[in-house]
């Protein structure tokens, strides 16, 4: 039975990996993972500003799900994808990153702990605090933006 759990198991990973893995382009991998992990931030962080817009109807549910989602995949380490060397190819990041990484791991670290912040700060269920909260999230994330985030890319 151990055997059968964990054939199982084994399936359902491999299952899971092939197509997680398929969309890495094998010239530029590491441009891959950076991209991957702003498009999982930003199809978060996006559907929660629509909410605190009230483009769509509040939900303080689904809000602290995407808050949950947001600093769960905030702690990611993407640094990893900015290693010497990858700043060439298709990417919307700066060569600044490179010289400034000190600066960006800062930022990059600010960001983190306020989406966290905000995670805890959805969970109280203060719809005024959560706004607030998710206005500071967002702060962090236009400081990186503006220093590290081309703007003339493919998209």
């Amino acid at each position: 039975m151990k055997f059968l759990n964990r054939l199982v198991i084994v399936a359902i990973t491999l299952t899971a990996t092939i197509p997680a893995v398929a969309h890495i382009e094998k010239a530029e991998p590491l441009q891959s993972l950076r991209q991957s992990y702003f498009a999982l931030l930003g199809m978060t962080f996006g559907p929660m500003a629509d909410m605190v817009k009230g483009k769509i109807e509040w939900n303080d549910e689904t809000f602290q799900a995407w808050a949950d989602d947001l600093a769960g995949v905030s702690g990611y380490q993407v640094e990893r994808g900015f290693a010497p060397g990858s700043e060439e190819g298709k990417t919307r990041a700066k060569p600044e990153i490179w010289l400034n990484g000190e600066d960006f791991n800062s930022k990059l670290a600010d960001f983190r702990r306020e989406a966290a912040k905000l995670s805890e700060v959805a969970a109280q269920g203060d719809r005024a605090a959560i706004q607030g909260q998710f206005g500071a999230t967002g702060k962090t994330c236009k400081a990186c933006h503006d220093e590290y985030k081309a703007k003339d890319y493919l998209y």
